[in-house]
């Protein structure tokens, strides 16, 4: 009797540990795939810094980046900068005027567009334009071998695709920033100035109170941690794309998701590090 019950308590183990080895493979193999997916972009934006200083120089890719990023964004930042800035100024009017507090909606709007508004959804902007591009770009390269060819003839793809793309990111997206605080700021007098009848002399003054020197460096701070976070996870989800025009595709939509989370991330990260300073 025993000997009949033996093997069903070996089948039952068996079907035991198939399924916990199952259960445990479900649940690392994502862990491990972001752990993965997190080191080789720190790997990648590691050599790219390391490139970006290292000779030869490559200043045609790095003006044409430039001009693709800071220049072919500056509308779109602008225009969603105005009407962010419109559309949360009337938000807040309505909430001060049962204070009577009117006249503090042009420091508020001022001070929130430099803390997070102009610095995060500039990013996100430039994540949808630029970065999407940049890994779509680099993603058709990879899948029809120009990268290596580049390799083959001797230069660095991190250097010649990478590296300009990088700087110029990080380079404009300060400036970009800036642009959409101002066309905010634009909207918001539109609203509370010409629309509303707000004092323009409170609006500007409420302004110069509220956001001083720390406002402005965090929005530069943030910028460019933003810039480097995008223009990285873009160029290392394109240069490794693999699998055709679907590979592509796949690999633009996750470097735009994967950006966007990662500047929702840091945002808190930086603020919590720059308030406490």
């Amino acid at each position: 009797m025993s000997e009949t019950l033996e093997p069903a308590h070996e089948s039952l183990l068996s079907r035991f540990l198939a399924r916990a080895a199952a259960t445990v493979d479900v649940v690392s193999s994502p862990a491990m795939a972001f752990l993965d997916d997190l080191g080789a972009t720190f790997i990648l934006a590691g050599q790219t810094l390391a490139w970006a200083v290292r000779p030869p120089y490559r200043p045609v890719q790095l003006v044409y980046s430039l001009e693709f990023v800071g220049a072919g964004s500056t509308f779109i930042v602008a225009l969603v900068g105005l009407f962010t800035g419109m559309a949360f100024t009337v938000s807040t009017i309505v909430g001060f005027r049962q204070f009577s507090a009117e006249g503090m909606v042009g420091g508020v709007v001022a001070l929130a567009l430099a803390r997070e508004l102009a610095p995060v959804l500039t990013a996100v902007v430039v994540t949808a334009r630029a970065g999407s591009t940049m890994a779509s770009e680099l993603g058709n390269m990879r899948v029809t071998e120009q990268i290596d060819a580049i390799t083959t003839m001797g230069v660095s793809p991190i250097q010649y695709l990478v590296s300009p793309r990088v700087v110029a990111t990080v380079l404009m997206m300060p400036l970009l920033a800036t642009c959409f605080g101002v066309a905010g700021q634009s909207g918001a007098y539109l609203v509370a100035v010409l629309w509303q009848g707000l004092d323009p002399g409170i609006f500007f003054d409420k302004i110069h109170s509220f956001v001083g020197e720390s406002d402005l460096r965090i929005l530069v701070v943030k910028s460019m941690v933003f810039g480097l976070i995008v223009s990285c996870i873009s160029c290392k989800k394109g240069l490794y794309a693999s699998g055709g025009a679907r590979g592509v595709g796949e690999a633009t939509a996750k470097a735009v998701v994967s950006s966007i989370v990662a500047i929702f991330a840091f945002d808190y990260v930086i603020t919590t590090l720059m308030t406490q300073l």
